[in-house]
């Protein structure tokens, strides 16, 4: 059996039928989607604030902000509630499914050939089942420095 420490627990979600994965230890719940509150001039991958047992959390659209297309909210929809820099951000999702055990070994780095963008948003590629792969997003990538401040402005 493996080291404890060889071990990785992420959370499983989905968007355009791929396989993502964040760290447990940045997720602070998964909230079905309520009432989000649209802000006028905010970037165009936020969706707008919404207020999750009386703190109000800027709701950053995964899909948009990957250039994947705009999401569609459905009953299957989640918000990951996760920490990133010390602020709570919530991460509008198609939907959420699981916790899963990874070995650290059989991650691998992004290959290189994805390049752009989305390359920082990968802290690494997992295979899981016997043809499916695991993106394994670096939460502190997903929004650079300028998007927290931007955020912090809205949660402050």
């Amino acid at each position: 059996m493996a080291d404890q420490d060889e071990i990785m627990k992420v959370i499983l979600f989905e968007m355009n039928a791929e396989t993502y994965g964040v760290p447990v230890e940045q997720v602070l719940s998964i909230e079905k989607v309520d009432t989000i509150t649209r802000l006028p001039n905010a970037a165009s991958f936020i969706e707008g604030v919404m207020n999750l047992r009386g703190l109000i959390i800027p709701i950053v659209d995964v899909r948009r902000r990957f250039q994947m297309g705009e999401s569609e909210v459905t009953k299957e929809s989640r918000i990951i509630v996760v920490d990133v820099e010390e602020m709570k951000v919530g991460l509008l999702v198609d939907t959420s499914k699981e916790v899963l055990d990874i070995e650290k070994g059989k991650i691998e780095k992004a290959p290189e050939i994805i390049g752009g963008p989305s390359a920082t948003y990968l802290n690494g590629v997992a295979q899981i089942g016997e043809n499916k792969l695991l993106l394994l997003l670096n939460l502190d990538q997903v929004l650079n420095r300028d998007d927290v401040a931007a955020l912090q402005k809205i949660e402050g």
